[in-house]
């Protein structure tokens, strides 16, 4: 009789390192797949867009895509519908530069490429884009940004658009993230569960309940520091509500919670507090940190004429429930068309100041 062989047990050391080749292998065979089907859509789109420019007639362009569809779905499947051909012409109408695509497939799917090729604005498409390569957002994430109108709730917005070109092209060139694309106005913060009257110690309470939350509401890169931060001057004793800092800004960030409006003396606390973290919090490869003061109101002249952010200090309103989609919209571009035109007033009385020197 032969003798039964015994099992061996493999060492489970050898049983996760081989598991984690084939996970590592799958993921990249994955990631190919993704980038030569995306790339490839980004071909036929021009192809086809190539064509249809060749003819100039709208009804010819109609007519191709379908009877292409139709040639193609034959041979290749329903991956090549009239409404994904449709995607894929968009595709390479508002992503004209074959370098940039080659840039942001490595990051994004062909799924976060739909979602973004129908955003009206270049510049949304563009922040969408990059945003989604620096924080590598997924398909779902992506679809909730855009749904809580995060471009238009961050700073760069307010910013004629020369300059938000400016900043989306040195993100893209250099993966330099400006506080401008970081902090937002208003925050959404309808996740904390409050409802209708709330204390200030309530409200810090449920950010710290929902701190996953918030750091998400707050932006890439943020790790929370500590609640009621005390620092002492002069032997009095005041408490920074919360302090985070954001590893890609290399910026601590003070905020200060208010149940009501921003009132002028909250500049001066927290130009207090962020020259106290100055001297004895920044690290020696930190940038200065930055104050935000979270209130539920601000009055636009006020905060304009406080000159703020030459002090490092941003002044946004939460809110803890949202709005109809359409109310939300119609204030955020109220908001975008006050300050671009404030900025624009500023730049032309600086260049009449100029204009007014005495020439030497």
């Amino acid at each position: 009789m032969k003798a039964k062989k015994s099992l061996v047990t493999p060492d489970k050391s050898l049983i996760r390192d081989v598991r984690q080749m084939i996970e590592e292998t799958r993921a990249s065979v994955a990631a190919a797949v993704n980038t030569g089907l995306t790339m490839l859509y980004w071909r036929i789109g021009r192809r086809i867009n190539q064509e249809i420019l060749k003819e100039a007639r709208a009804e010819y362009g109609e007519a191709i895509v379908a009877t292409l569809s139709r040639q193609l779905q034959i041979e290749y499947g329903r991956g090549f519908s009239a409404k994904n051909l449709r995607h894929m012409i968009r595709f390479a109408e508002v992503f004209a530069d074959e370098a940039i695509v080659s840039t942001l497939w490595r990051q994004l799917s062909w799924s976060h490429f739909k979602e973004i090729i129908y955003q009206k604005d270049a510049l949304q498409r563009d922040f969408y884009a990059e945003m989604c390569r620096i924080e590598r957002w997924s398909v779902r994430a992506l679809r909730h940004k855009i749904d809580s109108m995060l471009y238009e709730r961050t700073a760069i917005s307010r910013k004629p658009g020369e300059l938000i070109r400016h900043e989306i092209d040195s993100l893209r060139e250099a993966d330099q993230l400006t506080p401008d694309l970081v902090f937002k106005d208003p925050y959404l913060l309808d996740f904390l569960g409050l409802r209708d009257r709330y204390l200030e110690k309530d409200l810090e309470d449920a950010i710290l309940r929902e701190l996953e939350q918030f750091l998400l509401e707050l932006g890439s890169g943020f790790s929370f520091i500590a609640r009621q931060k005390r620092i002492q001057v002069d032997n009095d004793d005041y408490y920074i509500d919360l302090l985070f800092f954001n590893r890609k800004l290399k910026r601590l960030l003070a905020i200060d919670l208010k149940l009501g409006d921003f009132k002028p003396a909250d500049k001066g606390q927290m130009e207090l507090y962020l020259r106290w973290l100055d001297k004895y919090e920044r690290q020696a490869d930190e940038l200065p940190p930055i104050g935000l003061v979270l209130c539920a109101g601000k009055k636009r002249e006020t905060v304009e004429l406080l000159a703020l952010e030459n002090s490092g200090i941003r002044v946004a309103e939460y809110m803890t429930e949202l709005p109809p989609r359409k109310v939300l919209e119609q204030k955020l571009h109220a908001a975008i068309e006050q300050a671009r035109k404030a900025f624009d007033n500023r730049r032309e009385l600086t260049a009449g100041n100029d204009d007014d020197e005495p020439t030497r």
